[in-house]
């Protein structure tokens, strides 16, 4: 395989694991939570974030979503009481979205499931994701030690 071919393949397990870990995600949050993987997002960045706020486009910034769909899943946050938006008060142009208690509850129920389901669908694949970006022999050298694992690096005693 050419290397042109092993990076178009590469691009299409990647954009085929996305699609599979995000329906996985969307699907087991909503059943379980009530919230979208957006939402959730949103919800994970702001529980990481200092005093649990961040300005809106610093927050588009981080969950890679545009201004309206960010401001809608914000919006859909606000009415289940979880977040809220408050003015800036240095910047009355700039709007900060906050976390509120419930938002923290829903948060620390909702992250075991997400983080479980990450684990289920990525973890298999870090070899595979590590091995696109190296050189060839950091490629072989991958591989060998991806085989040693498996094989509980058992060596034959004299």
């Amino acid at each position: 395989m050419s290397e042109d071919q092993a990076l178009a393949s590469a691009w299409r397990e990647l954009a085929s694991r996305f699609a599979a870990t995000s329906c996985a995600l969307e699907r087991g949050l909503q059943e379980r939570h009530g919230l979208g993987m957006s939402e959730f997002e949103v919800l994970d960045r702001l529980a990481e974030a200092p005093e649990h706020r961040l300005r809106m486009q610093e927050l588009a910034d981080v969950v890679h979503l545009s201004q309206s769909a960010l401001s809608r899943a914000v919006a859909r946050l606000e009415r289940g009481g979880l977040a809220c938006r408050v003015l800036c008060e240095q910047d009355r142009r700039g709007v900060f979205v906050t976390l509120t208690e419930a938002g923290r509850a829903r948060h620390a129920e909702a992250r075991p499931t997400q983080r479980a389901l990450l684990a289920q669908s990525l973890r298999p694949a870090a070899p595979a994701l590590v091995a696109v970006r190296s050189s060839p022999g950091d490629q072989a050298r991958t591989r060998l030690q991806s085989e040693r694992t498996q094989i509980g690096n058992h060596r034959p005693t004299d």
